[in-house]
């Protein structure tokens, strides 16, 4: 599974030295017209992906990954406090357990992106390094769109790596035009 290789070359940055450092702002925006997105992520972090497929934003010095994921949906009803409603804890604990094996979910809740309200779960998972992996994940729809926004990071790491994680969402926006609204 892609995800799994992508995670094993993130689970490799938690050994790696961390540099603090005030971080300067990127952004990544969709080329696609019907599938609009403004991702922000601090300056250092590098981009990989392909035009409609997933964006992934990885850090230089940190154990962080983010993955951007927008897929055209059906279900133009859906809503935040409809989907925290119905989250079935254990299923979702199920359907990360392949790639983050163990992954339990701590914590559900509605969140703000910077243009929508999104259902947002974390979790940990012992990695298969020994390290706990702790994942953040976020979703919403918006135009005919399924957004979601997963951002890794070694546990340990959760003081530097947990509030850049929360300020990528924060920003986050389903338009192509938007601008910052949180700063790191």
């Amino acid at each position: 599974m892609k995800l799994r290789l992508v995670i094993g070359g993130f689970l490799a940055f938690s050994f790696l030295p961390v540099a603090s450092y005030a971080q300067a702002l990127a952004n990544s925006g969709s080329p696609l017209p019907d599938q609009p997105y403004t991702l922000f992520y601090p300056e250092v972090m590098a981009t990989s992906g392909e035009i409609g497929g997933p964006l992934t934003i990885n850090h230089p010095t940190l154990p962080l990954q983010c993955v951007l994921t927008v897929v055209p949906v059906e279900d133009t009803g859906w809503t935040a406090e409809g989907a925290l409603a119905a989250l079935d804890i254990q299923a979702v604990a199920a359907g990360w357990n392949e790639t983050l094996p163990g992954f339990s979910v701590m914590e559900s809740k509605v969140t703000a992106y910077q243009s929508d309200p999104a259902l947002q779960y974390s979790g940990t998972s012992q990695g298969e390094t020994g390290t706990t992996v702790t994942l953040v994940h976020t979703e919403t729809v918006s135009n005919g769109n399924g957004y979601s926004l997963d951002c890794f990071y070694a546990t340990e790491q959760a003081g530097e790596a947990g509030p850049i994680a929360d300020n990528i969402i924060a920003n986050f926006s389903t338009r192509q035009d938007a601008q910052p609204v949180v700063m790191p």
